[in-house]
């Protein structure tokens, strides 16, 4: 099936760029703006905050869980449309979120929020596959890292702030105004040109016919666990320790500061670097990062450990996520989703079995397992590339 008005195949008009890098933007407010709020939202609903993490854990859950349904909706209705729709159901479950009147009602509305909003990251990346050449492709690719990562500091400085001084609920209650916001004004962006994709199934065949793409998929599981899973105790350790609840927002936040800066660094890299140079340089700054954070929770190791995960998240994970997109073209829509299943189950997993450590405040063992899950992450990721043709 092929739409009207298609893209240029090796070009991407800076209008349709910013349309994704806004869609990327909401999606990663929304996903990360829970992790400043997690010592806060206890209280006011009167859970402990094993109870509460069960909303993040869920979100992640249903995010990963959804990217398959998605990716077959892209590829067979187009990526805009499903877009579209998918904004529309986030809308009304960041609302929902918002208004949550209990811990359970709670963590359905963000289940939910996840489950729509897992749409919007993986059309994006897959936007770009379909329109910009794969020699090319993580240019681009890098300018939605940007952000992506924006969204990720934006979310964890106003959430921390705003739960603080106002309340948690205004929170959830932001990125549904904009996902509605974007409904509308992503009428401008054009539909890519795709091949037909037979029966429903067939994009499934197509994909995990593959051994590469299940390689791929192993490599995201514990990408996701090592960065999504662990990342999101950075906050809650430092208000362990006393530090308000705003503060330890904006440390997090440097998370995405680091990411933007290291995501320039990688757009002028690509094609200078071999890939598995790329992971290698990104894994070196993660397992870093976390052998620092094992080592002090205090908050100016903190605000290093934040910059250097975000630029090994830029590094690495750019790297593996445009190497996603060339494996399955016929079916490019379901094995982004499918890479997406893997990277934020793995978040899901490991950010919940954290749950009771971080509740004991053994932040130390757990920032050194995310240390030691680097090493085979970053072998695996490189050797993996670095064969692969």
């Amino acid at each position: 099936m092929t739409t009207t008005a298609p893209v240029p195949a090796a070009t991407l008009p800076a209008s349709s760029l910013r349309l994704l890098r806004a869609a990327g933007f909401v999606s990663n407010f929304d996903r990360f703006c829970i992790a400043p709020m997690l010592v806060l939202i206890g209280p006011g609903l009167g859970v402990p905050l094993p109870t509460v993490v069960l909303a993040a854990s869920g979100y992640y859950l249903a995010y990963g869980l959804m990217q398959p349904v998605w990716g077959v909706a892209g590829d067979r209705w187009g990526r805009v449309r499903v877009m579209r729709i998918s904004l529309t159901g986030a809308a009304l479950a960041a609302s929902a979120s918002a208004l949550a009147p209990d811990a359970s009602v709670l963590i359905g509305a963000r289940a939910s929020a996840g489950a729509f909003f897992a749409a919007s990251i993986a059309a994006s990346l897959t936007y770009v596959g379909d329109t910009v050449p794969p020699e090319i492709r993580q240019r681009p690719l890098s300018e939605l890292m940007t952000a992506f990562a924006l969204g990720t500091a934006v979310a964890t400085v106003v959430a921390g702030a705003l739960a603080h001084y106002l309340t948690w609920r205004l929170v959830f209650a932001l990125p549904g105004l904009l996902a509605a916001c974007l409904v509308v004004a992503l009428r401008r962006l054009p539909e890519p040109e795709r091949a037909p994709c037979g029966s429903l199934l067939a994009p499934f065949r197509v994909v995990l016919s593959s051994p590469w793409q299940w390689y791929v998929m192993a490599v995201a599981m514990l990408e996701g666990a090592v960065l999504l899973g662990f990342l999101t105790y950075l906050a809650p350790a430092l208000e362990a320790r006393g530090v308000p609840p705003t503060s330890a927002g904006a440390v997090a936040a440097l998370y995405g500061v680091g990411s933007m800066a290291a995501a320039q660094v990688v757009k002028r890299l690509v094609g200078r670097w071999p890939p598995a140079g790329l992971i290698v340089a990104g894994g070196v700054q993660m397992a870093g990062a976390y052998l620092l954070a094992g080592y002090s929770q205090s908050t100016g190791a903190l605000v290093v450990v934040a910059l250097l995960l975000g630029g090994g998240w830029s590094f690495m994970h750019s790297t593996i996520q445009s190497w996603a997109t060339t494996l399955s073209p016929a079916a490019r829509a379901t094995g982004v989703a499918m890479f997406g299943v893997a990277l934020y189950v793995g978040s899901a997993v490991a950010g919940g079995l954290a749950a009771s450590t971080a509740q004991a405040h053994e932040y130390r063992s757990l920032f050194w397992l995310a240390a030691l899950l680097t090493v085979p992450l970053t072998v695996a990721a490189a050797v993996g590339r670095a064969r692969c043709r």
